[in-house]
């Protein structure tokens, strides 16, 4: 069985490592594996992943949904070399990641899917693929019978001047309408995104279904020695850590990831015997409260794996995710979660050793922290074991093998 992943990255990112992760399982376990992404070194590497763009392709696509609002579409050289591959290689199965990255004409590549029959899974890792063009539609609900007149357009599909909303709606309806379903299925990361493509219009005749993205539980695990890591960092001992992982803490009062409430929090709670930890990629903001620690990237993924262990409860703050790493990271190193209803983390989180409440409400965010502080000390090993069960990265390849294989079972019957 030769596999061919689609992404716009590839080894970086949650969605590169994700694409790393399946293409070296699958050779691991004797099947052939090739990755088509967009910006990397040469055209074809050793281990069969190929590249197709150049940061001035991708320059120029970017130019183009700029001036047009069309998020899919351009591309032109780009989607010449990504068939080409195809034509050359002859995977038996497709299967499609995220192409939103200004270097895939999703409908060329679909058209040619479609018309040599060739299976074909596209994973939800956002909601572009049902949208206009918003990796989040949040409380829009155009989506639901097609876009257009975009409040948001310079955010998502960032146009500065044309709404290309209904256009980039009413192109996937008609490119996704052209395939069988025995050809095509859609995945889901998370419960929560497979209930909303099962309302999508164009993506509801495929039955969805769901697959948790998985993570290196060789890695993530609970660790010991939580006291020694603690004074290496000068935390001191007595100190409950609340530890908030993010792509980008930003302070500011229309931002997503919602950091403003990090900061509130601690300021509520500067008197208790708390600190709150903070590892982001990204950060903008001016002061923080004493009791909040910003350490920014961490060096690696075990010296992250490490904090989580130190950790006592682990706070999200997003305002939307769809699946949320930090809730599978968190987790499988035994530590609880607290955080707002966002989609995503409350639907693959393990119930009894989670509270989410209303976005926004931070008075009970405030008692949800304080009751996990005091009621899960003894559970760490219990949670880490269920979760390593629930979210690693075998498991995802194993399930992704299942869809790979009910296409066979589809084509036998």
């Amino acid at each position: 069985m030769k596999i061919c992943q689609i992404n716009c990255v590839y080894g970086v990112g949650s969605t590169g490592k994700i694409v790393k992760v399946l293409h070296e399982q699958a050779k691991s376990n004797g099947n052939e594996s090739i990755v088509i992404h967009a910006l990397g070194k040469g055209k074809k590497r050793e281990d069969g992943v190929y590249t197709v763009s150049n940061h001035l392709l991708s320059k120029l696509t970017a130019l183009y949904r700029i001036l047009t609002g069309r998020l899919f579409d351009g591309a032109f050289i780009q989607s010449k070399r990504l068939i080409s591959i195809l034509k050359k290689e002859k995977p038996d199965f497709v299967h499609i990641h995220c192409i939103n990255g200004n270097n895939f004409n999703a409908y060329k590549l679909f058209d040619y899917l479609c018309k040599n029959k060739i299976p074909t899974v596209l994973t939800l890792h956002a909601e572009f693929n049902y949208t206009g063009g918003c990796a989040h539609a949040f409380e829009c609900e155009k989506w639901l019978s097609g876009c257009g007149k975009c409040p948001i357009k310079r955010q998502a599909p960032r146009s500065l001047f044309l709404d290309g909303t209904a256009h980039n709606w009413k192109a996937q309806y008609k490119s996704y309408a052209k395939f069988d379903c025995k050809y095509f299925k859609v995945v889901a990361v998370s419960p929560w995104l497979m209930q909303r493509a099962e309302q999508s219009p164009m993506l509801s005749r495929f039955s969805p279904t769901c697959v948790y993205n998985g993570i290196d539980t060789s890695v993530f695990y609970r660790r010991e020695n939580a006291e020694e890591f603690k004074k290496e960092n000068n935390v001191p001992d007595s100190k409950k850590i609340i530890f908030h992982v993010t792509a980008e803490f930003n302070t500011k009062t229309d931002n997503a990831k919602g950091g403003r409430y990090v900061v509130e929090l601690a300021e509520r709670l500067k008197d208790e015997p708390y600190i709150f930890v903070v590892a982001a990629n990204n950060a903008t903001f001016e002061t923080l409260p004493e009791n909040v620690k910003f350490i920014g990237r961490t060096k690696d993924q075990d010296e992250l794996a490490r904090w989580y262990s130190a950790s006592d409860v682990t706070l999200i703050t997003s305002k939307r995710e769809t699946f949320s790493m930090p809730v599978a990271e968190s987790m499988c190193c035994g530590t609880p979660l607290v955080g707002f209803l966002a989609g995503g983390p409350e639907s693959i989180a393990l119930d009894n050793y989670s509270l989410f409440v209303e976005y926004g409400n931070i008075d009970a965010l405030e008692e949800a922290i304080k009751s996990l502080l005091t009621s899960l000390a003894e559970d760490r090993y219990n949670i880490s074991k269920l979760a390593i069960n629930a979210y690693s990265d075998k498991k995802m390849y194993l399930d992704y093998q299942k869809v790979y294989s009910s296409f066979v079972f589809k084509e036998n019957n």
